[in-house]
């Protein structure tokens, strides 16, 4: 459901109708996730936006976006149903299925165990015989780790040495099996972490949210469409909307908190100018510290940030037409996917392309600071 088709029954249709799904919009549009890119490095931006240079998410990244499925997915069930036990059920299933929309996750966890060629070294002592090797933590060195030099013994000599039998080539594959595993296992424990602290500050049994995961866009000024996807929205018996965005990261300091804001109140904007009501609370849930945030907009707000958007959005339109995107360093550069391109890492940008040869408008994975946006339709 989306909020051009969803009005509140008191509010007045407001001006600016967003294109319809299927639909598309020739103008410029923003969505939370590149404006604040922009505010945070035009440079940023452009890779992103313009280049469309890959991005490896990181398993913190798909372990939010995995939370997010489990808890969409928890709300389907019927109230009194809604506990940890199910949500914890939910996981296993939940991550099968984001496999199957993007397969190329599952490389997140597999990992060379055999390591590069090393110099020989010299005869160690007679070891006492080991125990069977187990597989090691996630994100340990398995043991071929020491390089071809202890590869080049033998079948005969491995036979008779658990450890030496443990690294031959032929026993790789289940080395590497065995170490995938254990990372799956604890990317999967993470994310029971993770939903043991929503259910320390919500209960879900005693919430029956209007809509889940939910697109919102509308054109402001005429010309610039907004548009993103909301976790959870609530409703009151009275109307009053609640909009509740889970992270799956920290709680904000600094500079991450403003944009956290940043990207509610994007989703607020939209929501008044399409239902004519400011929502009543903007909640923030991080569920790896357990906190929530809470913040009331005014309508003197929205309408100063609606300005905001529209002159980031013709900030973004004169870079393009100059092809001046620079880079702003700060402290989240250390973060950045895209160093090697970046002058101030000594890197050089890749050429601007030309419309004719500008990267094909596929869809990408969407990253974000805690998840990333699967391509292709999404429930709502």
């Amino acid at each position: 459901m989306t909020a051009e088709t969803v009005l509140s029954p008191s509010a007045d249709p407001q001006p600016g109708s967003a294109p319809g799904r299927g639909e598309r919009h020739a103008g410029p549009s923003l969505s939370p996730s590149r404006a604040a890119d922009f505010k945070t490095c035009p440079l940023l931006f452009r890779f992103r936006t313009i280049d469309r240079l890959p991005e490896q998410p990181t398993p913190d990244q798909v372990r939010g976006t995995l939370v997010h499925a489990v808890l969409e997915s928890l709300f389907d069930l019927p109230a009194a149903e809604r506990t940890p036990a199910a949500a914890a059920a939910l996981v296993a299933p939940s991550w099968a299925r984001l496999l199957e929309q993007e397969p190329a996750l599952a490389a997140l966890f597999a990992e060379v165990v055999a390591g590069p060629a090393a110099p020989a070294a010299p005869a160690a002592p007679a070891a006492p015989a080991a125990p069977a090797a187990s597989a090691a933590p996630a994100g340990a060195e398995g043991p071929a780790s020491t390089g071809a030099g202890g590869l080049s013994e033998g079948k005969t000599e491995a036979a008779g040495d658990p450890v030496a039998a443990a690294a031959a080539p032929e026993a790789l594959p289940g080395l590497e099996a065995a170490a995938e595993a254990d990372r799956l296992a604890a990317f999967l424990a993470g994310a029971g972490d993770l939903l043991a602290g929503y259910f320390a500050v919500e209960d879900p049994r005693r919430l029956e949210p209007a809509e889940r995961e939910s697109l919102v866009s509308t054109l402001v000024d005429d010309e610039l469409l907004i548009r993103g996807y909301i976790d959870r929205l609530d409703v009151s018996p009275a109307g009053d909307l609640r909009v509740v965005d889970y992270k799956t990261g920290g709680a904000p300091r600094e500079a991450f908190e403003g944009r956290a804001l940043f990207q509610l109140k994007f989703y607020a904007l939209v929501l008044w100018r399409t239902r004519g009501v400011v929502p009543r609370v903007l909640r923030l849930l991080y569920l790896k510290d357990a906190e929530i945030c809470d913040y009331s907009p005014d309508a003197a707000e929205l309408e100063r940030f609606e300005r905001t958007l529209v002159a980031l959005s013709q900030a973004i339109e004169r870079a393009k037409q100059d092809r001046d995107f620079r880079p702003k360093p700060s402290k989240l550069c250390g973060w950045c996917s895209h160093q090697q391109f970046c002058p101030e890492f000594g890197g050089t940008p890749p050429p601007y392309p030309e419309p004719e040869h500008a990267p094909e408008a596929t869809p990408v994975l969407e990253t974000r600071d805690d998840a990333i946006v699967l391509p292709g339709p999404r429930q709502s």
